[in-house]
């Protein structure tokens, strides 16, 4: 299988960490685009439902080849972090819908100002040690670049869906931090990529039946629902790969890499018509996620564990 020839070659260092993060954007952004464009014939909660079976299907396949059993001892650990992360991924799917592509994945790219903000407040109300003021900038840049973008978003009615973008980004970091304590909790990454897959079927088969209902399928819509599920699934093993074998700064920094494709998947394609205001509201968010990455770096663990995947 291809991941398991990219784990081969990884041993051998014939792939490093910065080619695996720079392919697993492009797959990301590739992701997003199928996403918007299989919203005109699917409601979010189809698109979740697929791209966790795709997933489960591949993930359990995978995790049989290795050898690699299913079963969990910190059952309470997947479920928090899955019930965050379905929560953070619908949200996202939302917005990819309601708003510009690239306006989208740069608010739920906002997760590492986020991870900081919940790092300093969590020192302060917790009292575990003394903040770390030098987050305090990379905070406020991050939340001005927010404002840049959400200014023209809601300029054209678009309020709600800017309002769940940024909310994507938020739940994204708390999903960000429970996978680091399943990492500590020496869980593999299949195993987490698993029960969040099996909670995206659940949590999408819920909302559908809640709301619109399904749809019938046509070829082009099972196409795009394929490649959702395809390009979700082998980008985040691709991530979770860098991240285990990277450098956390690194792997931080090429991630933002993600809104530039994303950017030109919306001009080519949709049309999207991206002010100047909102090209540097895209810069504030990416440069303070770096600076908040860079100052996180030496908090995280041996193996790069602190942010292992995206959704």
């Amino acid at each position: 299988m291809l991941i398991d020839e990219i784990s081969r070659r990884k041993g051998e260092g014939e792939i490093p960490a910065s080619v695996l993060m720079i392919a697993a954007t492009l797959l990301f952004a590739t992701m997003s685009m199928c996403v918007k464009l299989a919203s005109a014939e699917y409601g979010t909660g189809e698109m979740v439902f697929y791209r966790g079976l795709i997933g489960a299907v591949i993930v359990s396949m995978l995790a049989r080849r290795r050898g690699i059993t299913l079963h969990t001892s910190v059952p309470a650990l997947h479920f928090w972090r899955s019930l965050t992360g379905v929560c953070a991924l619908g949200l996202w799917f939302y917005a990819i819908e309601a708003l510009p592509l690239s306006t989208a994945v740069t608010l739920n790219y906002t997760a590492p100002i986020w991870m900081a903000v919940l790092l300093i407040g969590g020192s302060v109300f917790l009292k575990q040690g003394r903040a770390d003021t030098r987050l305090l900038g990379p905070v406020f840049a991050g939340f001005a670049g927010a404002i840049c973008i959400l200014r023209p978003a809601i300029q054209n009615d678009q309020t709600w869906g800017g309002f769940v973008g940024l909310l994507s980004g938020l739940l994204t970091a708390l999903a960000y931090l429970q996978v680091a304590a399943l990492g500590r909790a020496g869980e593999p990454d299949t195993r987490v990529v698993f029960f969040f897959s099996i909670t995206s079927m659940g949590g999408g088969a819920l909302v559908t039946f809640l709301g619109e209902g399904w749809h019938a399928h046509t070829l082009h819509g099972l196409g795009l629902l394929l490649a959702v599920g395809l390009l979700a699934t082998f980008a985040q093993l691709l991530l979770t790969r860098a991240y285990a074998i990277g450098k956390l700064l690194v792997n931080g920094s090429l991630q933002y890499l993600g809104i530039a494709w994303s950017y030109l998947y919306g001009v080519l394609l949709f049309g999207d018509r991206i002010t100047g205001v909102s090209l540097i509201g895209m810069g504030l968010i990416a440069l303070s996620g770096i600076a908040a990455t860079a100052l996180r770096e030496p908090l995280a663990s041996p193996g790069g564990m602190e942010t292992p995947e995206r959704l």
